[in-house]
């Protein structure tokens, strides 16, 4: 499937059907080779974004607010081949959401405070003096 056809049908399905399709999309363009607490970990940063109302107030907003995730740098045309993937993704991203619905004092934190990450093959601008918990091959930093 074309991640420009995954991302138009989040926009047509109902809440919350329509975050999930797309915090899965976003862990498996950041992270589907990443092992599982990477992913949930990008999933967490997400979703700690939404709940400030940075970039968005649902998860679909927040993972295509332009340069933000892999939806808005990734061209339309990619191909999502491995269903495999995908499918953790989804259960990820579910799992996640459920997590996030808890109240904040009852979750389950993979990276506590982070808003920001990066793969560890770069520095971005806003890394530099800031501390992150390594995952992977990501960094996870809270920025903000």
């Amino acid at each position: 499937m074309k991640l420009s056809l995954l991302l138009w049908m989040a926009s047509v399905l109902p809440q919350p059907v329509a975050d999930q399709a797309c915090l899965a999309t976003t862990v498996y363009l950041e992270a589907r080779s990443e092992p599982t607490m990477g992913q949930l970990a990008v999933a967490e940063v997400a979703l700690r974004r939404r709940e400030r109302g940075q970039w968005g107030n649902t998860v679909c907003k927040v993972v295509t607010a332009p340069h933000q995730f892999a939806t808005t740098t990734t061209p339309g045309s990619f191909d999502i081949s491995n269903m495999q993937a995908f499918a953790k993704a989804w259960k990820i991203a579910g799992e996640s959401m459920s997590n996030w619905q808890l109240p904040a004092a009852e979750r389950r934190l993979v990276v506590p405070h982070a808003d920001h990450f990066a793969t560890l093959a770069i520095a971005p601008y806003w890394s530099i003096n800031q501390t992150g918990q390594i995952i992977g091959e990501h960094r996870f930093y809270a920025v903000n």
